[in-house]
């Protein structure tokens, strides 16, 4: 599978998975990239504090990154849009969750990164560059930098 790291997430979307098979979240996400960070194969997502997700990412030592075929769309769509502290949005999105060795994925994903968390931090609102601060206006809180060594790729 040829794959494209400037259009994954961007127009492809992604799905971030953090928990434990008992108990996680995911979020629709289209901010991701692909690379090599201190000699390892890495995967670096962002994640706002106020997002129910964020917690999860937060308390996890593992996340998943998981790309779907465009018949999910529409699924994502909801994953992105629907709360997980207000009930079941996979089975509301029609996803059906697959258990891992580490951490979670589901059964229609066509490809998943299974990533072990090495480094996670706030970004600095100072620091964001003019064109983006429109983003962390009226109170929100800049998003968290959370990078992963991808630990195993799956593939259907």
């Amino acid at each position: 599978m040829q794959l494209d790291p400037f259009t994954k997430f961007n127009q492809d979307w992604g799905l971030l998975t953090a928990g434990t098979p008992e108990k996680f979240n995911s979020m629709t996400i289209s901010w991701g990239s692909m690379g090599t960070v201190w000699s390892r194969d890495v995967i670096t997502v962002y994640v706002r504090p106020d997002r129910y997700t964020w917690q999860f990412m937060k308390d996890s030592d593992t996340f998943t990154v998981s790309f779907f075929p465009e018949s999910c769309r529409k699924a994502l769509s909801l994953m992105g849009t629907l709360s997980g502290r207000d009930g079941d949005k996979a089975a509301a999105a029609g996803l059906t969750p697959r258990r891992l060795p580490q951490g979670v994925t589901f059964e229609e994903a066509a490809e998943t990164f299974v990533c072990r968390k090495i480094y996670m931090a706030p970004m600095a609102r100072e620091d964001v560059p003019p064109y983006a601060q429109k983003i962390y206006q009226n109170g929100v809180e800049p998003h968290w930098i959370f990078m992963g060594e991808v630990v195993a790729r799956l593939t259907v």
